[in-house]
Parts: structure tokens; C-alpha cells; sequence
């Protein structure tokens, strides 16, 4: 694929050689795009396998299915990845030979303001990646109790003065139209601490995070790899914050999530699984820097199954 057909005004695709060239797609494979969203290393694993090569592609975001190439080697799942290995046996898929994952937001969520993702634009508080159901960013705003909400906006946004904004939230809501961006920027104005656009940042990543439960999803689906992935396959996750990136380089190098309870009369020696490839997570050259500025925060990391 040449450089000016990467991607689209959809969705740039980040760290497209390194990710593609680290799962190392084999031309009769099977392999899994679990963010869908542009399709942009979609079309990149496309291309390097043969006629009897097959992708699954998953997206929540009704969206994203407009993207789909014209190829029969695709099958789209409208789901989260958190169902992946559920899906993969109903399409009679027993194993795969590579998984991407391209976390976060795409550029067309972003730039889209009735999504409610970003600061830049009025819209609607909205931000649910699937719009058929769950509770919106607005819903969580009016309903969530004050310790709730500070939880909320300290552990997924990392909100210094969290417990305070937590507290204005529960005070001024009732008064407050909390239903668009431009109304709830409106009412944090009072107690917006540094930068207000990194304040902002973190208040809707936080937002978001809860909305959509990304980090419940994303461990979801790392618990799935070992038994998905076919010997030699690789797993590529592409991570945008340090939630999410803590998150994945844990459980490669654990391989779960579950807290070991030492105990001196039992051997819980377990046989690894999954083969680290990244010792130190690869991230995008200055060139990338200089032509997608969102992929500044990007990191990827990956594991083949032994």
C-alpha cells in the first residue's frame, strides 16, 4: 500500500509498518483486526495474504461498517472485542494466527462533535462507542454519587483536584443543562486546575473510559489471547495511554490478572504461554510524529504463543 493510501480521513492508522510487519502474516492465515475503525490495517493485512487467508474484523461502532472493503476474505463482527473467542467459535474459528488491537478513539470519533468524544466541538454529552444502549457520558454526569464520580475522574483520568470536581458535579448539576460538551465545559470553568485543555483531556478520557468500559474490555480480551492465538502467533496491541499500556504489559508478562497468593507448601509454577517480542514497547518515528501528531502517545507492544 502507498504512503498516501494509508488510511483515510476516517482514521489514520498508527505505527502501520511496525504493527503489520511484527505480526508477520502469513498468506494462508487467519488473523483478527479487534478495531476495525477505518479499516487502515485492515487493508494492510489484506494485502499480504493470499487467496486463502482470511480477517476478522471487529467494531462496536455501527460507523465503522462503512469502511469494509469489497473482499470476501473479510467477515465483520458488529461487537466488542471483549466477545472475541465467543465469536470466533460461532463463525467456526477455533484459532488464529495473529490479533491486532488498535485501542482508543479513531480520528472520525473524534472529529465527529455529535459523538460527544472531543472538547473541540458543542455536541451532545454522548461518547458511547456502540449508540445501542448503556448509559451516555450525560447519564453518568447526572446519576453518579459524589464518590463515584471522584473515583471515577482519579483512577481513569488521573484529575489532580478530583475529590473538587467530583463535589462542584453533584452541586451544580441540578441547575446545571448537562446534556451538551459546551454546557458541562461551562460549569468546570470555576475549578479547572493548569492547563485547561489537558484538565478537559483527562475529565473526558475519564468520561469515556466509564461510558464504554475500556479497561474491563481491553483485560477481557487479553485473557482470551492464550487460548485464541495458534503456536506462533502474534498478538499486537497498540495503546494511547498509560492505563492501558500498564494493563497490557502485565498481563504479557504475567499472563493474568489475577493476584498470586504465595504459598510455601505448593509448587504454582505455571508454564508461560506467550513470548514477549517487545522488551520495551515500540513506538512511532519523528517522521510519523511530524505527519499524524495523534499518534504521539502511541505505544505497541506484542507476544507470540509458544
Amino acid at each position: 500500500m502507498s504512503e498516501q493510501n494509508i488510511g483515510s480521513d476516517y482514521h489514520i492508522p498508527v505505527l502501520y509498518y511496525e504493527t503489520l510487519d511484527i505480526l508477520n502474516i502469513q498468506p494462508d492465515g487467519v488473523y483478527v483486526d479487534c478495531t476495525f475503525g477505518g479499516g487502515g490495517h485492515s487493508r494492510g493485512i489484506l494485502e499480504r495474504l493470499g487467496p486463502e487467508g482470511r480477517l476478522v474484523a471487529f467494531d462496536q461502532d455501527a460507523d465503522a461498517a462503512q469502511n469494509l472493503p469489497e473482499d470476501d476474505r473479510i467477515l465483520f463482527v458488529p461487537q466488542n472485542f471483549r466477545y472475541l473467542k465467543r465469536f470466533l467459535r460461532l463463525n467456526g474459528i477455533n484459532g488464529v494466527d495473529g490479533i491486532l488491537a488498535d485501542l482508543g478513539v479513531s480520528s472520525h470519533q473524534f472529529d465527529e462533535g455529535e459523538r460527544g468524544f472531543s472538547i473541540r466541538f458543542d455536541g451532545p454529552l454522548d461518547m458511547r462507542m456502540d449508540q445501542n444502549g448503556g448509559k451516555k457520558a450525560s447519564d453518568i454526569l447526572l446519576e453518579y454519587d459524589a464518590k463515584q464520580l471522584q473515583d471515577m475522574f482519579s483512577n481513569y483520568g488521573e484529575v489532580t483536584n478530583s475529590k473538587t470536581l467530583a463535589q462542584h458535579i453533584v452541586q451544580h448539576r441540578s441547575v446545571a443543562e448537562l446534556k451538551t460538551i459546551d454546557s458541562f465545559k461551562g460549569m468546570l470553568q470555576p475549578i479547572i486546575k493548569g492547563n485547561p485543555n489537558k484538565y478537559l483531556a483527562q475529565v473526558f478520557q475519564a468520561l469515556r473510559i466509564e461510558v464504554n468500559s475500556e479497561l474491563d474490555a481491553l483485560k477481557e480480551m487479553l485473557e482470551q489471547i492464550p487460548s485464541v492465538l495458534n503456536t506462533g502467533g502474534v498478538a499486537a496491541i497498540i495503546t494511547f495511554h498509560s492505563l492501558e499500556d500498564r494493563l497490557v504489559k502485565i498481563f504479557f508478562k504475567e499472563e493474568t490478572f489475577e493476584e498470586k497468593i504465595e504459598n510455601p507448601f505448593e509448587n504454582s509454577y505455571k508454564e508461560k504461554e506467550l513470548k514477549i517480542l517487545t522488551k520495551k514497547p515500540i513506538v512511532p518515528s519523528q517522521d510519523e510524529l511530524k505527519k499524524n501528531a495523534r499518534s504521539r502517545s502511541s505505544k505497541l507492544r506484542a507476544v507470540e504463543k509458544l
